[in-house]
């Protein structure tokens, strides 16, 4: 894709540099063998056309219909049948009928180029055969589509079109797509391109750290699949496999075979379990100390990669404005046409990450196209990028250093939002993708990652809150305190309590942290109720009550401050009563996770609760005696905390650059191996 090759056409801009190339920086994505659940997010069939296509039309339109939504003209079809077919030689186009590329891997994100690089124009060249229109749209930050240019053919043989297009009116949003409609005979669409005349002409090279943890079929699976990318190949420097786990990498049957296809370019290294931070800084660390790579990727050991993805991704680090971050957006690996995150950013004042504003999570693409989205039409800027994907320039990691010792949370952001403070700003690349396992099967928020959640959250807002004291943050945390204790929740309770504990004995004790709170947590948690599991319902007493509901009633939630206040202080009152003894013998209720509310929980002196992925359920029991001592001691360190923000903030931004430097990163990669070898 990153290819160069010498133009042969005239460039709309006559102050074209003789000596440039047309670089192309994104194909279309044509594949025979997709999978159908898919192919929504690569090509579409189109129904109809007309003027009111525009993507902000469809709520009229449904109030015309008396609230029924209509079918949105213009809007592509999740299939192609009865309007093409993808085969070996390209994207055929059946006779009167019209394929779209507006779609989210091959629709253009002009916005992006016209926001981060000098360029004013884009060239499009799409090779044709057969009989046809090729029509080139184009989208508004508003989401209002218009046509840009078409061009009829009838050819033979393959033709390439080609269309000069300007980047002027991008400024804030819009999308570059094609669509081709065939004539009396069908059309088929060989090849298309996106790209720039262009001195920069030198392609990239880029390394790949991969940090895996009891994954080795995930991880194979994507060796296998970067082994056959050759042109993913030819600008790889290396591959870090940075196994941390103990079903090792090496041992997957499928590994000799594709280490051997690799060769040089694979490197394996295998350390204790220092996390993501720790897997990630030492790929990182690695290839910054080889030199040879301009880029070092990151990647999540439990994702598969569309590997055009990479190559857009170079590309356009090569020929940004300035030295850039450039992430990938994340679908998931079980819905594959839901895409889970756009963009994220840090809300400065709670001090907590989601999805940027004007995006939303959890998008189906087979749902409702991009064309006809709304939101998906406005450019989006980031704080940072999940390192699900994540292209980082060496010049970045020399200049700010490795991650932060975090074990898992909180790193990637941080990490962002540390180099955008040093002048280099992350963009989320729409187009650059993974498929990613999801994050709504799992609660880490109630099991031994609270701690992290908890620590690295706090030491992410001392690091780089532009509020005094953190914002909300400090209140929050309390919040966060009171709705475990309420809940029964008290592992989770005493494991905030423990990371605000770390935070205020300073930064020195991070590195050690990272080396030796995972097994501390995990024992500290054999200790609680809330903690321990069993794989069926059976195993505990059937749920009973000796009182049923007051009216026949359940909970239900607060409603506004007022209503949440007087609910907590009904539970406060109920935490200092002793259980029913009732309730100590059989559980008060089962209750599903997606029912785990706070306020449901604190009716119950005991309840049977499920994990979120369903596979084991916990007996929960309320404990007047622990919950006491919790609170006090929350209390106490909250206090504490907000007193000493100040002096906690200086002391950790100045132990910052000590922290993540690779001197002692190195130093904890040789301890996690002495202590993998002791175990």
């Amino acid at each position: 894709m990153t290819d160069t090759a010498e133009s042969t056409v005239v460039d709309a801009r006559q102050d074209a540099p003789a000596s440039t190339s047309f670089r192309v920086v994104h194909r279309t994505i044509l594949r025979p063998e997709q999978e159908i659940d898919i192919r929504p997010l690569y090509v579409g069939g189109v129904a109809s056309f007309g003027a009111s296509s525009a993507a902000g039309g469809a709520a009229g339109a449904m109030a015309a219909a008396g609230g029924h939504e209509p079918e949105r003209s213009g809007d592509p079809i999740a299939g192609l049948g009865g309007f093409g077919k993808i085969a070996d030689d390209g994207a055929v186009v059946f006779p009167e009928r019209r394929l779209t590329f507006g779609t989210y891997f091959n629709a253009f994100p002009a916005s992006y180029w016209r926001r981060w690089s000098d360029f004013t124009h884009v060239r499009l060249q799409v090779t044709v055969r057969g009989e046809g229109t090729v029509s080139v749209y184009r989208s508004t930050a508003k989401g209002h589509v218009q046509r840009a240019e078409s061009e009829y053919f009838e050819t033979g043989s393959p033709k390439t079109l080609t269309f000069d297009l300007p980047l002027k009116p991008f400024i804030d949003g819009g999308w570059y797509w094609y669509d081709v409609e065939a004539g009396e005979s069908e059309a088929v669409v060989i090849a298309g391109s996106w790209g720039f005349e262009t001195d920069k002409v030198r392609q990239g090279t880029v390394s790949i750290g991969i940090t895996t943890f009891n994954r080795p079929d995930f991880c194979v699976d994507q060796l296998v699949s970067l082994s056959q990318e050759t042109e993913v190949l030819d600008i790889l420097d290396e591959i870090y496999v940075v196994d941390q786990g103990t079903q090792k990498v090496s041992d997957e049957e499928r590994f000799s075979d594709v280490a051997a296809k690799l060769g040089p370019k694979l490197r394996l290294i295998e350390q204790g379990n220092l996390g993501g931070s720790g897997g990630f800084s030492r790929a990182m660390d690695e290839a910054t100390a080889k030199g040879d790579a301009d880029y070092v990727l990151l990647l999540d050991d439990d994702v598969v990669c569309e590997p055009e993805g990479i190559l857009r991704g170079v590309a356009f680090a090569d020929l940004v404005k300035k030295t850039t971050i450039v992430g990938g957006q994340m679908f998931s690996l079980y819905d594959r046409s839901v895409m889970h995150a756009y963009g994220e950013t840090v809300d400065k004042y709670r001090w907590f990450w989601g999805a940027a504003p004007n995006t939303k999570h959890g998008h189906n693409f087979a749902a409702r196209s991009l064309r006809a989205t709304e939101w998906l039409h406005r450019r989006v800027d980031v704080d940072y990028n999940g390192w699900w994907m994540c292209l980082i320039p060496t010049k970045v990691i020399k200049e700010v250093g490795l991650s932060l010792p975090m074990f898992i949370k909180w790193d990637d952001a941080e990490f962002g939002l540390r180099a955008s403070e040093a002048g280099y700003p992350t963009v989320t690349l729409p187009g650059m993708a993974v498929w990613h396992v999801p994050w709504h099967e799992k609660d880490d928020t109630i099991d031994w990652q609270a701690y992290f959640h908890r620590r690295n959250r706090i030491v992410a807002a001392l690091l780089h809150s532009p509020y005094e004291r953190g914002g909300k943050l400090v209140r929050e945390s309390f919040e966060t305190q009171v709705r475990h204790l309420l809940s029964m929740q008290y592992s989770p309770a005493e494991m905030g309590l423990m990371a605000i504990e770390d935070i205020l004995e300073g930064p020195q004790r991070m590195h050690r942290d990272v080396l030796k709170r995972l097994p501390e947590l995990r024992e500290l948690r054999k200790n609680y109720d809330d903690s321990r599991s069993e794989p069926y319902l059976d195993s505990y007493p059937a749920a009973r009550r000796k009182k049923p509901p007051r009216k026949g009633k359940d909970s239900s939630a607060p409603i506004g401050p007022v209503g949440k206040l007087k609910t907590v202080a009904k539970g406060a009152v109920r935490q200092v009563l002793p259980p029913r003894d009732f309730a100590l013998k059989y559980p008060e209720a089962n209750v599903p996770h997606l029912d785990l509310k706070w306020w449901k929980l604190m009716q119950f002196d005991s309840a049977l609760v499920s994990s979120a992925d369903g596979t084991s359920v916990s007996w929960y029991k309320r404990n007047p005696e622990l919950a006491r001592d919790l609170m006090q001691r929350s209390v106490a360190v909250h206090a504490r905390l907000a007193k000493e923000w100040p002096r906690l903030a200086e002391e950790y931004r100045q132990a910052l650059p000590d922290l993540v430097s690779p001197d002692a990163w190195q130093l904890t990669f040789e301890q996690s191996n002495k202590k993998d070898e002791s175990s």
